[in-house]
C-alpha cells in the first residue's frame, strides 16, 4: 500500500564522526515515524553513547523490533574495536565499521527485506585507510547494486522553495574527481544520461508530469560565444538537443549564476551540473542544513543527508538533524512511488 510505514534501514556512518548524534536527534521528530519504521545498522553502545550525551528519551535495542520515538532498533554492525577510536579522528576501524553496515544495508535492501537506505556521513578517507578505495557513497552503492548509469542528485523538499511544486533538484554530471578533470570526463553522452535521471526521478518520484530541466554552461558567461572555451556549443548544448529529441524538457546551456537564482524563482525543478561544486555550492546556500542527497539510478531507494562526519564538532552535543529528518522522509516518500 501507498499508504504503508516504509522499512528504512539508517546507517551510522563513521562512529566518531556526528552521524549518531545526527540520528538521534532526529529519532524524536515524529515526521520520520509518521511514514516509515526506520532501522538503525550500526554499534549499539555508539548509539546509546549519542542517546546519553543528548540526554534523549530513546531506548537502543539490538533487535529488529518495531521503531517509535522512544524505541531505536539498531541492528549490531562490526566489532568492538570502534569503541576504542578517538571522537573527531580518522581511523580504518570506523572506516571498516562504516563500509560493512552500509554493504548490509545495501544487501538486505535489495533482498526486500528494507524498502530504503538513509546514509548518515562516512568518511572518504577512513574508508580508504580500511582497505575500500571508492570516492564516496555513491560510487560504492552503485558498485553493489551493479549498475553503470547513475548520478548524485542533491535535492531541497518543496517546504524549502515555495515557487517550487515539487522541490528543486541538481544532478551532477561528474561527481568526486580533481577540478582538472573535469573536462576530460565531461560528454554529450553522460550530460543526456544525467538529464533522463532528472526527468525519471522528478516525474516517477515527485509525480511531476514534465519536469521542466535547466542545464548550466561550464564556462564563466557560457563561454561568452567561445572566448572562454568551447564545451558549450562541442558537448552541452548537442546534449540538449538530443535530451530534447527524446522528449525531456531540457534547456540551456545556462550561465550557472543566473541559473540557479532562476530555479528558486521556480523557473526550473531539476539543475543538471556540470561538476560537484558547480551544483552543491548553490544548492547548499538556498538551504544548508535541509538539503538531502539522492542517489539516481540504483534499483533501490537511497538518501542521505547533505554534509560530512564534521569532526570538528562531533560529539560536542550540538549536531543539526533539520538534514537527516529531509532525508528520512523524502527517502520514504521515494518508496511509497
Amino acid at each position: 500500500m501507498a499508504t504503508e510505514k516504509k522499512r528504512l534501514a539508517i546507517t551510522m556512518g563513521d562512529a566518531a564522526g556526528i552521524g549518531p548524534e545526527v540520528i538521534v536527534r532526529a529519532w524524536s521528530d515524529p515526521r520520520i515515524h509518521a511514514f516509515s519504521r526506520p532501522v538503525v545498522l550500526g554499534h549499539p553502545q555508539i548509539m546509546q553513547q549519542a542517546v546519553e550525551l543528548l540526554g534523549a528519551k530513546t531506548e537502543v535495542v539490538e533487535d529488529n523490533c518495531e521503531s517509535g520515538p522512544a524505541t531505536m532498533p539498531c541492528l549490531p554492525i562490526g566489532d568492538d574495536n570502534v569503541l576504542s577510536v578517538a571522537q573527531g579522528t580518522v581511523d580504518p576501524r570506523t572506516g571498516q565499521a562504516a563500509y560493512e553496515a552500509l554493504i548490509r544495508a545495501i544487501d538486505e535492501t535489495l533482498a526486500g527485506r528494507f524498502d530504503g537506505i538513509v546514509t548518515a556521513p562516512l568518511s572518504k578517507a577512513a574508508l580508504h585507510a580500511a582497505g575500500h578505495f571508492y570516492p564516496g557513497h555513491t560510487e560504492l552503492l552503485a558498485e553493489r547494486c551493479g549498475v553503470t548509469d547513475f548520478a548524485m542528485m542533491l535535492y531541497l523538499p518543496p517546504q524549502e522553495l515555495p515557487n517550487s511544486p515539487a522541490g528543486l533538484g541538481v544532478v551532477h554530471v561528474t561527481l568526486h574527481m580533481a577540478l582538472s578533470d573535469v573536462f576530460a570526463n565531461l560528454s554529450s553522452t553522460a550530460i543526456v544520461e544525467k538529464c533522463h535521471l532528472a526527468q525519471q526521478v522528478m516525474h516517477e518520484g515527485f509525480g511531476l508530469a514534465a519536469p521542466r530541466i535547466g542545464v548550466c554552461a561550464l564556462n564563466p558567461h557560457g563561454g561568452e560565444s567561445g572566448l572562454f572555451g568551447d564545451e558549450e556549443s562541442r558537448i552541452i548544448s548537442p546534449a540538449v538537443d538530443q535530451a530534447q529529441a527524446a522528449g525531456i524538457n531540457a534547456t540551456g546551456p545556462f550561465p550557472t549564476d543566473t541559473l540557479m537564482v532562476r530555479a528558486r524563482d521556480g523557473e526550473f525543478d531539476a539543475i543538471v551540473a556540470m561538476y560537484h561544486d558547480q551544483g552543491h555550492i548553490a544548492l547548499k546556500l538556498l538551504g544548508m542544513h535541509r538539503a538531502v542527497n539522492i542517489t539516481l539510478g540504483l534499483p533501490i531507494v537511497r538518501t542521505s543527508v547533505a554534509h560530512g562526519t564534521a569532526f570538528d564538532r562531533a560529539w560536542q552535543g550540538t549536531a543539526e538533524a533539520t538534514g537527516m529528518v529531509a532525508a528520512i522522509t523524502t527517502a520514504a516518500k521515494l518508496a511509497r512511488k
